[in-house]
């Protein structure tokens, strides 16, 4: 990923038997490296691409050159979460 450009982050929540589920109050937080929360977003539907596929079009700030992002959900009221990194290549 080039600096100014937009991201696509997304995620495929699964259960331990590798199905696809969709969580509630599904949230995607973005943390710099020192797991400083920089940003959270609330995700609806309108983000959902298929069953527990969600995603997030994110642009970062210029001063950031790796960020860290989690998706997060509820499933049977029990936490579902995936976590991720992403490094920014200057031009």
């Amino acid at each position: 990923m080039l600096q100014g450009d937009t991201v696509r982050l997304k995620v495929n929540f699964k259960d331990f038997n590798g199905q696809s589920v969709n969580p509630t109050n599904v949230k995607l937080t973005i943390y710099d490296t020192n797991k400083t929360q920089i940003e959270q977003f609330i995700l609806d539907d309108t983000y959902k691409l298929d069953v527990g596929v969600f995603f997030y079009d994110y642009v970062p700030a210029n001063e950031l050159n790796e960020f860290i992002f989690e998706f997060v959900g509820m499933v049977n009221n029990k936490p579902i979460l995936s976590r991720d990194s992403v490094t920014i290549h200057f031009n």
